[in-house]
């Protein structure tokens, strides 16, 4: 199915959405989420702290050596008793699939590391002007690393396992599977600010930001699949980028107009976040940049030790006592072909 690009922008946002913040997932054995994207990826493990909704959960997070906003991969952590499954269902309403951004010298390496872990993958293969590589994560999340040109890593790990000049860039977007694409388009172009770019067959492109932060966002109509199951290898939700608490105010004040169900403010301690549904069904979340990863520790000690917000500060005993430990463990990797 062709689609053309005859949205009417007349009605866009003044102030579009800069970029993507963070993307949220959710995994089963935690230890084994970080050994891929640590050891594997060479994210590096800048937060480690729990669900605030879920206390008894690990919510971690990955992204550049600082964790700034535009390269944040984060994981709920969903440890389940022997014999319980709690499997996503690929569908509609889901994010098909996580694009990070690579740069295009580094194909062969990434196709080379990759091999070398044991990590299946399709590819690389042409989309639009780009080269593309596919592959999944230990709990079967759809990941894509994407040769593109331009921008440079914010913060580059140079402690981590891959060479910075190969490194991950940040995300290069992301694609939803929906029933319907129209609902969705408008919602991007005429509210968020994105820009139709493109199309191929039955994808729909958007662009978000600009430069460093720019990302492409694919809708993917119609989805041939029934409707999708949230669970262990799906995206629970994509925060998008604003950079201040008032414009988060304005965005709340702008989608509830517009007839969306927003929530509350919800302060998240290295960002404030409100909710909401987009028409196809895929959670979105707008994010503020401030006050970032290092709130509440160095630079330097990023991801070392369990941080808890202070309203969870006096259940640390019994928090850290349900955890298990978690750490980075140089030399040691996990891949999808180990299931």
């Amino acid at each position: 199915m062709a689609w053309h690009l005859n949205m009417d922008l007349s009605t866009a946002t003044a102030w579009p959405i800069p970029g993507i913040h963070h993307i949220t997932a959710i995994c089963g054995d935690p230890q084994r989420n970080v050994d891929f994207y640590v050891g594997v990826l060479g994210l590096r493990l800048v937060k480690k702290t729990v669900n605030f909704d879920d206390p008894s959960a690990y919510h971690l997070y990955y992204g550049d050596g600082l964790g700034s906003p535009g390269t944040l991969m984060t994981f709920f952590a969903w440890e389940l008793p022997p014999g319980v499954s709690a499997r996503a269902r690929p569908g509609a309403g889901q994010v098909a699939a996580t694009a990070f951004w690579i740069p295009p010298r580094s194909l062969d390496f990434w196709a080379s590391r990759l091999a070398a872990a044991g990590v299946d993958f399709q590819g690389p293969q042409a989309r639009f002007d780009e080269v593309v590589i596919s592959l999944r994560d230990p709990d079967g999340l759809a990941l894509e690393l994407v040769a593109r040109d331009g921008g440079r890593l914010r913060a580059p790990w140079a402690e981590g396992p891959v060479p910075p000049e190969h490194a991950i860039q940040g995300f290069a977007g992301a694609a939803l599977s929906l029933a319907a694409c129209r609902p969705t388009a408008r919602l991007l172009s005429e509210r968020l600010g994105l820009r139709p770019v493109g199309s191929e067959g039955s994808r729909l492109r958007f662009q978000v930001g600009e430069g460093e932060d720019a990302a492409m966002i694919d809708l993917l109509c119609p989805s041939e699949a029934g409707p999708g199951r949230m669970g262990i290898g799906a995206v629970h939700h994509i925060a998008w980028r604003t950079p201040s608490r008032r414009q988060q105010e304005a965005w709340r004040r702008l989608l509830l107009e517009a007839g969306h169900d927003v929530t509350p403010i919800v302060d998240r301690q290295y960002f404030s976040s409100i909710y909401f549904r987009e028409p196809g069904g895929v959670l979105f979340e707008i994010a503020t940049d401030p006050p970032g990863m290092t709130v509440d520790e160095p630079a330097a000690a990023l991801g070392a030790q369990l941080k808890l917000p202070p309203w969870l500060e006096p259940q640390r005993a019994l928090i850290e006592a349900r955890l298990p430990a978690v750490r980075w463990r140089p030399g040691q990797s996990s891949s999808p072909a180990s299931l």
